[in-house]
C-alpha cells in the first residue's frame, strides 16, 4: 500500500516520487502484455460498452438488425452458390436462402426492410454452368 501524500508536497511531484521507487523496486518487471502493441482502439472516443461491443466482435455474434444480417448472407450464398461442387448443391443452397427471404417478406420485418426476393432458381444454375464450362 503506498503512503498519504504528505501535506505541502505537490501532487505531481509526489506521484513522480512513488512511480521512481516503484520502478526501483522492480515492481514494473515483467508485466502483463509488456512488449505487446497497445490496442488499435485506444486513441478513440470512450464508449461505456466497450467491453461488450469486444466480447460480441471476439464471439463472431453478429449485431445488425435481422433483415441486413439476411442480406448479408444472401450475398454469401449466392457467392458460394457459384462455387459449388453440384447442380444439386446450388439448388439447395438457393431454395434454403430463398426460404429464408420468403419468411421475412411475409411478415414485418425488425429494423429496415429487406429489399430482396427470393433469387430464381433457373438464373442462378444457368450462371453456375456458365462458369463450370470455363474451367
Amino acid at each position: 500500500m503506498t503512503e498519504r501524500k504528505p501535506p505541502g508536497v505537490d501532487f505531481e511531484s509526489w506521484i513522480d516520487k512513488q512511480i521512481r521507487d516503484a520502478e526501483a523496486r522492480g515492481e514494473f518487471d515483467r508485466l502483463p502484455g509488456a512488449g505487446r502493441p497497445l490496442p488499435a482502439d485506444v486513441d478513440a472516443a470512450y464508449d461505456e460498452l466497450w467491453w461488450v461491443k469486444r466480447k460480441l466482435a471476439r464471439e463472431g455474434v453478429s449485431v445488425l438488425p435481422p433483415t441486413l444480417a439476411l442480406r448479408k448472407e444472401a450475398e454469401e450464398v449466392l457467392e458460394a452458390a457459384v462455387k459449388a461442387p453440384s447442380e444439386a448443391a446450388v439448388r439447395k443452397m438457393i431454395a434454403d436462402i430463398n426460404a429464408k427471404i420468403r419468411e421475412v417478406m411475409f411478415k414485418p420485418p425488425p429494423g429496415p426492410p429487406l429489399g430482396l426476393k427470393p433469387y430464381d432458381v433457373e438464373d442462378v444454375v444457368r450462371r453456375w454452368r456458365e462458369g463450370r464450362a470455363g474451367r
